[in-house]
């Protein structure tokens, strides 16, 4: 184990999906329930992989909502703020997961993320300005038994290979049915 990772684990799995590509094809679900006002509410449980169901463990609930100042009662973070924490995220675990593949022990991973956005956008009031972030600006501390330039290295690794990052940064084709 490296920075809490279990490496034989993590080069097992490298080794099973490159025998057998069609493990590697997950699908990831949430399921979301209107509460009141622009408080919601959603429940993460089951996914697919490895060619077959999955259950986590326990399900996990996240409410979301907006500030007073939004029109909101701030029951939880907002839409967008859970859009950072999931790019921190990423971004964290890989690079714990790319540190202890090359042998490095971390003391320190610490990151600030901060996106800008323009209500203009999201309240139609100016159909130049878009709806999401204009910018996201992610700044990593990172402490370990390795030279700064190596540990420059990791951060970038992980940020090449960040599936949050990835959908953030390019067009994924999204379908919004009703019933």
């Amino acid at each position: 184990m490296t920075n809490g990772v279990d490496t034989a684990t993590l080069f097992a799995t490298i080794d099973a999906v490159k025998a057998a590509p069609d493990a590697a094809r997950f699908q990831f679900r949430a399921a979301n329930s209107w509460v009141s006002g622009t408080h919601n509410r959603s429940t993460i449980h089951g996914y697919f992989g490895v060619g077959e169901e999955h259950t986590h463990e326990r399900s996990f609930t996240f409410d979301a909502d907006h500030p007073a100042v939004l029109v909101g009662n701030d029951n939880g973070p907002t839409p967008v703020e859970y859009v950072l924490h999931a790019l921190a995220a990423c971004l964290t675990a890989g690079i714990a997961n790319i540190a202890a593949a090359r042998g490095v022990t971390l003391t320190s991973v610490h990151s600030e993320v901060a996106g800008n956005i323009d209500l203009n956008g999201i309240l139609g009031l100016d159909p130049g300005v878009r709806n999401g972030y204009q910018n996201i600006t992610v700044r990593f501390t990172i402490e370990g038994d390795a030279p700064a330039d190596t540990l420059r290295q990791i951060v970038e690794q992980s940020k090449a290979r960040s599936a949050v990052l990835d959908v953030l940064a390019n067009p994924v084709p999204v379908t919004v049915k009703v019933g």
